[in-house]
């Protein structure tokens, strides 16, 4: 962790406003396009990244001190993202305007023809459980492990229903691709 971000953390667990507004601004792009990789649109994203950082200042005393500062906020983040989700019904998002890195994994090689916003576009339509796995494990790369603590399952259940999201989208994929 930078000698910075340590410094604003320290302070901002003082209670130093200042210091709080300056790790909102070095982080709130990046937890801006996490949120909207979740929620429906930018002023939905918006407020929950705001309820997020809001979770995160006002537990800062949870914070390990020399811990990625960084990774922590991004997992209140997800944290907030999913909660909201949990209250609308489990409505699903748009990934359209959004960067998607997929991991090289090779079990997750698709057909070459197959564009990525297809993907994305296969991916919102599965299933909640599904498609949150796919997002924390593919765009997010947390392992098993993580995920399960992000979702509150067991390992073996993320691990269930990455593999079972893994093939309803290949057979998304593949119907979209062949009518069939």
């Amino acid at each position: 962790m930078s000698k910075e971000i340590n410094f604003l953390v320290i302070e901002s667990k003082n209670g130093n406003q200042k210091a709080q507004i300056k790790l909102y601004d070095l982080h709130c792009n990046a937890m801006f396009a996490i949120s909207c990789r979740y929620l429906k649109n930018n002023e939905e994203a918006k407020d929950v990244m705001q309820d997020g950082f809001l979770k995160a200042f006002l537990n800062l005393k949870n914070y390990v001190d020399g811990t990625n500062f960084s990774s922590w906020l991004k997992m209140i983040i997800i944290n907030t993202c999913i909660d909201a989700l949990k209250k609308k019904k489990l409505e699903t998002i748009s990934l359209e305007k959004y960067p998607l890195e997929i991991s090289n994994d090779d079990a997750w090689n698709f057909d070459s023809k197959i564009s990525k916003q297809q993907i994305i576009e296969a991916i919102e339509k599965l299933d909640l459980k599904y498609q949150l796995v796919i997002k924390l494990y593919l765009m997010e790369g947390y392992d098993h492990q993580e995920i399960a603590t992000i979702l509150k399952i067991p390992v073996k259940t993320s691990r269930t229903h990455l593999r079972r999201g893994k093939l309803a989208l290949r057979n998304l994929l593949k119907v979209e691709k062949y009518g069939t």
